[in-house]
């Protein structure tokens, strides 16, 4: 069990919604009494409603997170804000994780938001790469699928900004992932990690766009499909102190993602 935002939701949804319910079973209990609504009752009333509808937003729909590193750069930059969508892979219970309403299933070129298997605290955010049963190789910065390399394509060195900046003279290419079409960063003369990986049943194989700078499943392995929080599909915010001026840059606002 996660003791996460959701959790706090759920125990103020819980205690609003026991005060409030409380006080209109001692009215019903008891009609001929003049006591006044006592504060905290009041607060409850107020408060249930507005927290619940969070919950549900939060835990079935949609949720929002903000990208805090390089690692999907440059389809994600730091200082974006995102939503993901809650229900697309399944309706899980909020704080228990439980699957209650089996839906779709993760496919190649997704980008996702998961529990990191090290650490469940943390939320990654990576690219889909390797479905289960899938043989995955990364040699000399290219990705090959059951034996069979991904077409990519060099488009121009890459300038960043804000902070991004560093990525500044990253070849810049665009990746061809079953008909997901996405602009990936390599670093030439930077070390990843190479090799092939197997990828179990249940479980997906993931990693950032920024292919040099991403600590993915390359490193500790496959992400578990139980540890699946949604599909990152827009971007709704971007702020970066570091851009220089005015933080915020309006180009990615209402961004979709791909």
């Amino acid at each position: 069990m996660d003791f996460d935002f959701s959790f706090f939701l759920v125990v103020a949804s819980l205690l609003t919604g026991l005060v409030w319910g409380g006080w209109a079973l001692y009215l019903k209990l008891q009609p001929q009494s003049l006591r006044p609504e006592p504060i905290l009752v009041e607060y409850a009333r107020s408060f249930f409603p507005v927290i619940f509808f969070v919950l549900l937003l939060r835990a079935f729909l949609v949720e929002p997170f903000r990208i805090p590193s390089a690692s999907m750069m440059p389809t994600l930059l730091i200082g974006d804000f995102i939503l993901v969508n809650k229900f697309t892979y399944g309706i899980r219970l909020p704080v228990l994780n439980q699957k209650i309403i089996e839906m779709n299933e993760p496919k190649r070129g997704d980008i996702v938001v998961f529990r990191f298997p090290k650490d469940p605290s943390v939320n990654y955010i990576k690219r889909v790469i390797g479905l289960p049963g899938d043989r995955i190789g990364y040699f000399n910065k290219q990705i090959f699928v059951n034996g069979k390399p991904v077409k990519s394509t060099p488009l121009a060195e890459y300038r960043g900004a804000g902070q991004g900046a560093n990525a500044t003279g990253a070849i810049l290419l665009t990746e061809d992932l079953e008909s997901v079409n996405h602009d990936i960063l390599i670093h030439q003369g930077q070390a990843s990690r190479e090799g092939e990986f197997s990828v179990p049943a249940g479980q997906y194989f993931v990693m950032g766009d920024n292919r040099d700078n991403s600590n993915d499943s390359r490193y500790w392995g496959t992400a578990p499909e139980a540890n699946l929080v949604g599909k990152a599909f827009f971007i709704w915010m971007n702020f970066d102190w570091a851009l220089g001026g005015f933080p915020v840059d309006f180009s990615r606002i209402g961004t979709s993602l791909k």
